[in-house]
């Protein structure tokens, strides 16, 4: 069975986060979105760094913590394949993952963690009083 093309996406060398957290994340949303089936072959490390323009280490860092998270599983000489759904926490889905790249976003744009509750209840309150004042 061939493995999928690495669908496009940018890591950022301006983000606070490394590339391979970047590049973990990124992965671990691919195998909760369904882009990657569980028992799927993931492209291998090599491709990924080629297609990517980032180093081999790089990108075997981000499988390592693929595989310690349970998203992955490396079967030696055979390559990498995604986990079956029960082996990793899935808790709120996509909106866990949502909100994981929401903080993210928030962080990058110079937020503090402290900011980013506030922000979040003054948007609550103001879609419960868009919501109220339509009933």
């Amino acid at each position: 069975m061939a493995t999928k093309d690495i669908p496009p996406f940018t890591l950022s060398d301006q983000s606070d986060l490394p590339l391979w957290v970047q590049l973990r994340d990124r992965m671990a949303y691919l195998i909760n979105s369904g882009f990657y089936q569980p028992g799927e072959k993931l492209p291998t490390v090599r491709k990924y760094a080629a297609d990517l323009y980032i180093a081999y280490n790089t990108v075997s860092k981000a499988y390592m913590g693929l595989e310690r998270d349970g998203y992955v599983t490396t079967v030696r000489g055979s390559g990498v394949f995604v986990s079956d759904p029960g082996a990793f926490p899935r808790e709120g889905g996509q909106a866990d993952l949502l909100v994981e790249e929401f903080v993210k976003s928030c962080l990058e744009e110079g937020m503090t963690y402290d900011d980013i509750p506030k922000l979040v209840s003054k948007h609550i309150r103001k879609m419960k009083r868009n919501h109220e004042e339509k009933q």
